[in-house]
């Protein structure tokens, strides 16, 4: 297993926090990701989630971005960080 932690900054101040619980919500959707957390850090919408696959981060980030896209109506030109990934022992 593997936890990932994600960030995308860039994101309006005005959406960010609202946008915590929509994007939680879609990952409700999504259960090949266990233990999802979703954050507003006041700048940057946060993300955190463990699954057996995901090595280097880039399908969460995927996945991340398309929520985003989902539950964010206005754009914005934001980027998609990952912060780190940590092979879970005895996973």
């Amino acid at each position: 297993m593997y936890r990932v932690k994600l960030a995308c900054s860039g994101v309006p101040e005005h959406v960010g926090a609202a946008a915590v619980c929509d994007i939680a919500e879609e990952f409700k959707h999504r259960p090949w990701h266990q233990n999802v957390q979703c954050s507003w850090d006041g700048s940057r919408l946060l993300l955190q989630a463990d699954n057996d696959y995901d090595s280097d981060g880039s399908a969460l980030t995927d996945e991340f971005s398309d929520a985003i896209a989902a539950c964010i109506v206005e754009g914005f030109n934001g980027s998609i960080t990952v912060e780190s990934v940590t092979a879970l022992a005895g996973a």
